[in-house]
């Protein structure tokens, strides 16, 4: 295999392990140009706000003691959830063979730690900041040619720019494929809450002019996209994917609008409307019984993982180049891998939710999906502009291009990464080596302690805010209803573990870093290969399957309950479990193949380090990367819509 020529060499005071076969890559070392000794602890944490005092956990192996719980569904489901809220021991002991008493287990490894009840980390403002007025003018990314796949960001600026299509072409094409309220309603209308037709083409109209007037606003003007149903907009309503109306009342006259969606906006990007999304998004197939389930794009009996189910669709199928969606536990990184795109969540409040509430405090944040790294890339700059009342400073400005070869560790977690399914575990671990010989990165075993009691201490904390949000649920589907009942089991002792542990991870953390700075740690995106769809009665009265998601959050939950940013890129497909050789490596000519992903997970803040990571995973499997078969062609359906009805009753507005 190959491997990298860097060498470790001698330092006692780093008191790391020896290296060994992480990931499968043979004896790599990292570049003694990115190690740094044991005092450089202080520095680092003069440069943040509420760093974690990098202290080593106990070395105690993975261990995985959790018990089996059945899935639930149809008929079955309905019985169960009524079971489960009215009778107390049935529930405790569902909430114990969850795994959730696992954290009391350990309670003699935590009970000292300090617990951290919110993962902020802030960074220092040290320098001057860029005016964010000036960041919507510049592209935070230097295109690069590359194999056709997706229209990108980029794509759709530089077609506006030379007049080859315009905005309001591209949104008359999109708008007939989405619409609800037609008949029959729009071919990919499922993954749709609502769009608000005159809203989008007086927007794609004031953009075509500006192009008009060689006056664009930036490198988003008129690109289309986006947003889940839990951003606020002027003129939706907001429902979490539920049957109840939680749109955020206000003065005649006042905006509602997210400050996310205030920075698309500004930045001149056309707003399509809202995306489907897993009912308050707790859980993470995608499954909407209320308005209906989107399918996987490669696969129509798969999910496409959720919660941010519609924006994972709307991405793969090419109807945007990127779209956003808030991450509590995977909702972006799990769709973006289930459905072959990418996804970043940032750094735990980088991105504000102003003036709506945060549903997960301590856990969820705002990003984006996007087809492409650079799309990715461009979105974050533009909706991680803080708000003026935030306490994160504007992030600078920054170019981003493949990474050259030079020294950049990757840190494998061996026993948590073995945890993934083998076909997983063989795209990913190919794409490490790849990493190793073509772009200089460099492996090194890293051990993590607490995995199995750290995601059952995330899931305790997301279904306690959940629980405090939704004390009535007589009109919630039944799954939900389900995971809410266990959430009422949980003990004030039990929460405050959890968040001792949230504490001792954090700095078990900042130690792997001030071992390794600048590493990122790699893992699967998602330990299964994608979520089939087992029976029609799950699309009308919905799911609970547990087992599966943990599965499918078995990396994922680090990121937000230590609020570590996080990217995912494509890697692979697998075979459908359907067809001969179910779960193997896919072929080129594979039908149904389900695809999977690789994340990179990065010190706080440093989401522009996890971009580059990107970019440099997706140069080396775009040869690879297929479109799903439903995929559209805006672009040639927005030429076709000019021809037919004359360029100059586009432009000439």
């Amino acid at each position: 295999m190959p491997c990298s020529s860097a060498t470790l060499e001698s330092d006692p005071e780093a008191q790391r392990p020896p290296p060994h076969d992480a990931a499968g890559l043979g004896s790599i070392s990292p570049p003694s140009s990115v190690r740094k000794r044991s005092n450089m602890s202080s520095e680092v944490r003069k440069k943040f706000i509420n760093y974690p005092l990098p202290v080593a956990g106990p070395p105690i192996p993975y261990k995985n003691e959790r018990g089996n719980n059945p899935p639930l569904k149809g008929w079955f489901l309905v019985v169960a959830a009524w079971v489960m809220e009215y009778v107390w021991f049935v529930r405790a002991f569902i909430w114990s063979n969850a795994g959730f008493g696992g954290v009391r287990k350990i309670r003699k490894h935590i009970e000292d730690a300090e617990p951290r009840y919110d993962p902020t980390v802030l960074p220092f403002p040290m320098d001057e900041a860029k005016d964010p007025a000036v960041l919507h003018r510049e592209s935070a990314v230097k295109s690069k040619p590359r194999p056709f796949k997706y229209y990108s960001a980029a794509d759709y600026h530089e077609m506006y720019l030379s007049g080859e299509v315009t905005p309001l072409a591209v949104a008359r094409a999109i708008l007939p494929l989405i619409r609800r309220d037609t008949a029959p309603p729009g071919e990919h209308s499922i993954a749709w809450f609502d769009t608000k037709v005159t809203q989008v083409l007086t927007a794609a109209e004031a953009s075509t002019r500006r192009y008009k007037e060689g006056k664009p606003l930036g490198p988003l003007d008129g690109v289309p996209t986006a947003v889940k149903d839990e951003y606020e907009i002027d003129g939706y309503r907001t429902c979490l994917g539920s049957r109840n109306d939680y749109t955020t009342q206000v003065e005649p006259g006042q905006s509602i609008n997210s400050w996310c969606v205030k920075k698309l906006e500004s930045a001149g990007a056309v707003i399509l409307g809202k995306l489907s999304m897993h009912e308050f998004g707790l859980d993470t197939t995608g499954n909407n019984p209320i308005y209906g389930t989107p399918r996987n794009p490669y696969n129509a009996g798969y999910y496409t993982g959720g919660s941010s189910s519609g924006a994972g669709y709307a991405v793969a199928t090419g109807l945007v180049p990127f779209a956003l969606g808030p991450d509590g536990g995977g909702s972006i990184r799990i769709p973006s891998s289930l459905c072959g795109v990418s996804g970043l969540k940032p750094t735990h409040g980088r991105t504000s939710f102003h003036p709506c509430p945060n549903h997960s405090t301590s856990c969820a944040v705002n990003g984006p999906i996007a087809a492409d790294i650079e799309s990715l890339a461009t979105c974050f700059e533009t909706i991680g502009a803080p708000h003026p009342d935030s306490n994160f400073i504007q992030a600078s400005p920054f170019v981003l291009s493949p990474s050259e070869k030079r020294g950049k560790i990757l840190g494998v977690p061996e026993s948590w990464f073995a945890q993934a399914d083998p076909a997983i575990q063989r795209m990913c671990r190919s794409m490490i080596a790849r990493l190793v010989s073509r772009h200089g990165y460099a492996t090194v075993p890293i051990d993590i302690p607490f995995l199995v009691e750290g995601q059952s201490a995330h899931a305790m904390t997301v279904l306690t805010d959940a629980v405090t949000l939704l004390p009535e649920t007589k009109n919630l589907t039944h799954g939900n209803r389900i995971l809410l009942a266990i959430g009422r089991v949980t003990a004030a002792m039990d929460y405050l573990l959890a968040q001792k542990l949230r504490g001792l991870l954090m700095q078990h953390l900042a130690h792997l870093w001030q071992t390794y700075p600048g590493m990122i740690i790699v893992t699967p995106t998602t330990a299964c290969a994608g979520w089939p769809i087992m029976s029609k009665s799950e699309l009308t009265h919905g799911l609970s399957d547990g087992d599966r998601t943990i599965r499918s959050m078995e990396y994922v939950w680090m990121g937000n309950f230590c609020g570590l940013p996080g990217v995912t890129v494509p890697a692979g497909y697998v075979v459908p479990h359907d067809r001969p050789g179910g779960g193997s490596e896919a072929g080129p000519d594979t039908e149904g193949k389900i695809p999977v992903g690789l994340m990179g997970m990065g010190e706080w803040t440093d989401e522009h380090s996890l971009l580059e990571f990107g970019l440099d995973a997706e140069e080396l499997f775009a040869k690879e990367r297929c479109r799903p078969p439903n995929w559209v062609d805006v672009i040639q359906r927005a030429k076709d819509e000019m021809a037919k009805d004359g360029e100059a009753a586009l432009i000439d507005i």
